[in-house]
């Protein structure tokens, strides 16, 4: 049996109340100053004022004593949105569109998304294993413990069954908790070209219930977009996934407003992504279905677009959350701070309600937040310290990691104590 008193933090940590926090609730945290956490085999059994956590103890109880010195204690980060497997970078691409070339453009000199499928399909899964083993582990030195990861650039069953394996790897050897969804509807594949409705039919057909079969993933997503996969294909996938037991997630309003929102509130989709160009009636929808808002600031950022409207989502009384979305070609980073940063100075987030859209929100758009997010009592003890005192550091201390150490389950993963 382990048993470890945390002693001496400044904790913030929002509070679960049965559902993802939205409105004034998002910027709602539960603060002990000085506060303890006695985790008991990698599970929260009491946290609060230290005074009050200390004195309840048993005299004589065998536990390591962890001083955090006064530190910061925050859940550890949640990443509810990533495309985090994939064989190459595609660093020449980013020049090409800094420089204004068009993204038609990049596509017909052999880039984009399908210059992805094309290095996967090519790739092993081990080759895939090991580069997204390296990627997931950056993660977890910025503070993520808790981690999606697509499939998406296979486009084809044996591809797609590939990725999933090399995701379901990543979970196994490492510390993290990782999440596999599978999106076999991000793009259409060149040997379908022209024919969108076709390569539908073969993914409700074959793709789908090969995935069932492999029982690796637990959502479907599908990019809902002008020139990839309209309403009524996502509909269709999503309803035949779930089906198969798969929850829904979606790419949704990016670019433009094809009522993805709407659609996912209609089906009560477990998170909606993107929704740059979303209509507010929708997003409101999507609150009533207790559909979750995953908002990516990195992705705006890498292709200079404007941000997402967390402000006015938030103030609907619709949860957000915030994910990297890291991939090759619109936003490659792993750093959580650096979105929750661009949260907090971008997109009129207070750094309580950027935390809370880090962790709570986040957990309940991948389904895990029975578990990790918050930092109570049956929880795991999953969470971080900061090198500062308030989660405002996060933001404050701009273009470095302000996580001094990680702990998944109680034991520090970053660090030798």
């Amino acid at each position: 049996m382990t048993t470890k008193l945390f002693i001496n933090a400044r904790i913030h940590t929002p509070v679960d109340g049965g559902a993802p926090a939205g409105g004034a609730k998002q910027g709602r945290l539960a603060v002990f100053d000085p506060g303890a956490i006695f985790v008991k085999n990698g599970i929260i059994e009491r946290i609060g004022p230290e005074k009050e956590i200390s004195a309840d103890l048993v005299r004589g109880r065998i536990y390591q004593l962890i001083d955090c010195k006064g530190r910061c204690l925050v859940p550890g980060f949640v990443d509810p949105h990533t495309h985090m497997c994939f064989a190459h970078r595609r660093e020449a691409e980013f020049e090409m569109r800094i420089a204004g070339t068009p993204y038609l453009e990049i596509l017909k000199r052999g880039g984009g998304i399908l210059a992805s499928v094309r290095a996967v399909r090519e790739a092993s899964a081990e080759e895939l294993f090991q580069k997204t083993l390296a990627r997931a582990i950056s993660a977890l030195g910025m503070g993520t413990t808790t981690l999606e990861i697509k499939s998406g650039y296979g486009l084809d069953v044996e591809n797609e069954l590939k990725m999933l394996l090399a995701i379901e790897s990543v979970d196994r050897a490492t510390p993290l908790d990782v999440v596999p969804t599978f999106l076999g509807a991000h793009a259409v594949p060149e040997e379908f070209a022209g024919d969108a409705d076709g390569y539908v039919s073969m993914l409700v057909d074959e793709m789908l219930p090969a995935v069932k079969a492999q029982g690796i993933a637990r959502f479907c997503d599908v990019f809902c977009e002008k020139g990839v996969f309209d309403i009524q294909q996502a509909r269709r996938v999503l309803e035949a996934a779930a089906k198969l037991g798969l929850r829904a997630k979606i790419h949704a309003d990016e670019v433009h407003d094809l009522g993805g929102a709407s659609l996912a509130a209609d089906l009560r989709a477990v998170s909606a992504d993107h929704l740059l160009a979303a209509d507010m009636a929708g997003v409101k929808k999507m609150g009533a279905a207790g559909t979750v808002a995953v908002l990516l600031p990195a992705t705006a950022y890498s292709l200079k677009t404007p941000y997402a409207q967390a402000r006015t989502i938030i103030d609907a009384g619709v949860p957000a959350a915030l994910a990297t979305d890291c991939n090759p070609g619109s936003s490659y980073t792993e750093s959580m701070p650096f979105v929750m940063g661009l949260a907090v100075m971008q997109m009129d987030m207070t750094p309580a309600e950027a935390l809370t859209a880090a962790t709570l929100n986040a957990a309940y758009a991948i389904g895990e937040a029975e578990r990790v997010g918050s930092l109570e009592v049956g929880k795991q003890a999953d969470f971080l310290i900061l090198d500062g005192q308030s989660p405002a550091m996060i933001a404050y201390h701009a273009g470095v990691n302000p996580v001094a150490e990680v702990f998944k389950r109680g034991e520090c993963v970053t660090c030798s104590r």
